[in-house]
């Protein structure tokens, strides 16, 4: 007989780190509320997210590795907004910031998700951030949310 696992969005008891970019402060504040806020309907308590600010998207890999190693979070959380220039930069940031917060995850074995948007313009983030597009912090909590429990169903 064929075994089926998939994780639900119950909350209780799971504790979850935040770690989110200030660069573009006015769509992360956005992502963070939409994170917070879909954490806590599922069970999650206000005082089982930590939140860690980081300057920029490049710094959310290092800090969701320290924040996987040095504290007892069952999932991680990383949220960030990218936003095209005219210069590559870009292109570098968000594809560092995507392979790094990936390592994370594969390397400690803590679900850690990528709620890092990535857009041409500024509208288009603030669409992601919860004007017309949902909120995609939320979106990235109800993955973390997922994966914590079914990785618990897999022990």
């Amino acid at each position: 007989m064929v075994k089926s696992f998939e994780g639900n969005l119950i909350g209780k008891n799971k504790t979850f780190g935040i770690v989110v970019s200030r660069f573009n402060s006015f769509i992360t504040k956005k992502l963070l509320e939409g994170a917070q806020d879909c954490l806590i309907r599922h069970g999650i308590k206000d005082d089982d997210i930590d939140v860690f600010w980081v300057p920029g998207a490049c710094e959310l890999p290092i800090t969701a590795m320290r924040v996987a190693k040095n504290t007892k979070h069952n999932g991680i959380i990383c949220l960030g907004a990218v936003i095209r220039g005219e210069t590559p930069h870009f292109d570098y940031v968000s594809s560092e910031s995507a392979k790094g917060i990936s390592e994370v995850g594969l390397t400690t074995g803590i679900p850690t998700i990528y709620g890092v948007i990535t857009t041409d313009t500024l509208e288009q983030a603030i669409d992601r951030a919860g004007a017309r597009g949902g909120n995609k912090g939320a979106e990235a909590a109800l993955a973390a949310l997922e994966m914590v429990n079914l990785f618990d169903k897999m022990k």
